[in-house]
């Protein structure tokens, strides 16, 4: 951790990125900000001058998601530990580093990050590493994927939020917006992002895990999803650039347990079910993961 968010505090300056999800009124712990905010243990809650108030779980990431919110389709504890064991087997390393070069191009030493669907954080690290001074802060509907992500980097704050819904961010407060393998709201990226920033997005491309046989039950790559990912921002944003980032792993039988059960598939695949089906394949096993690292600017 740099020096001078040392003296300001991490949370110090989130404070100014969020803004409360009921009526955008700006949020502070209820007695007041301590001079030095660098975390949120302690501070049992943050409120705005309506009276809202929200929670800080005791793992240090504060709770913003309202009451009418589904969360249904939000990754549970097994699909987080099953992400964690399969990103700490470094086979989407390649793409951790290519978007943190790509946001280092992108954003201020000194900016603010905001990863619009996070997980467990492991991605927004990455781009904090390539950022001395940079905060970020990750949003996303899971409760177990954020108690990982409150901890994933000593410059990066976690809350609840829904991507679907106006985000819980200040207007124009963020230099860069990330957005992995996550849904992607056009107008409310816009929105949050400063003049002259910019969004990265990352999606699969068709080649990725091209060699794992359909039995498996995985969510195949939609052959139109670029397309539709133009679509879905084309009246807010414009693509400036895409990369591919593309590699072979090698994957044994467990790393491809893990790569099932933390993904769409896992909420209507039985944890048994995919022990069996990949029990019947030859492991290791090379596999291709292939993203497209793209660049939009807002209109």
């Amino acid at each position: 951790m740099s020096n001078s968010l040392t003296a300001s505090g991490l949370w110090r300056r989130l404070l100014h990125v969020l803004r409360c999800p009921l009526c955008e009124g700006p949020l502070a712990p209820a007695h007041g900000v301590p001079a030095s905010l660098d975390t949120l243990r302690g501070v049992k809650s943050l409120g705005c001058p309506a009276g809202h108030s929200f929670d800080v779980a005791r793992q240090g990431y504060l709770s913003l998601l309202t009451g009418n919110t589904n969360t249904a389709n939000a990754d549970n504890a097994a699909m987080v530990t099953a992400r964690t064991l399969f990103l700490e087997a470094g086979h989407y390393e390649p793409l951790a580093r290519a978007l943190a070069g790509a946001v280092a191009e992108l954003c201020p030493p000194d900016g603010t990050v905001v990863d619009a669907g996070a997980g467990t954080g492991y991605y927004l690290a990455a781009v904090l590493d390539a950022l001395p001074d940079a905060v970020g802060l990750g949003l996303d509907a899971s409760k177990f994927a954020l108690r990982r992500a409150a901890g994933a980097h000593p410059r990066a704050g976690a809350a609840t939020g829904d991507i679907w819904k106006p985000l819980p961010v200040v207007s124009g407060a963020a230099d860069v917006v990330i957005n992995v393998f996550a849904p992607r709201n056009g107008p409310e990226f816009q929105r949050v992002l400063r003049p002259g920033s910019a969004l990265v997005v990352v999606t699969p491309t068709a080649r990725h895990l091209a060699e794992l046989p359909a039995s498996l039950g995985m969510l195949s790559v939609d052959s139109t999803k670029e397309d539709r990912l133009h679509r879905t921002l084309s009246g807010h944003f414009r693509r400036e650039r895409g990369d591919v980032v593309e590699r072979e792993a090698t994957m044994t039988g467990q790393d491809v347990r893990n790569l099932i059960l933390m993904g769409p598939s896992a909420h209507h695949l039985g944890t048994e079910d995919v022990h069996r089906s990949v029990a019947s394949l030859d492991t290791p096993l090379p596999v291709t993961v292939s993203f497209l690292v793209s660049v939009y600017r807002p209109l």
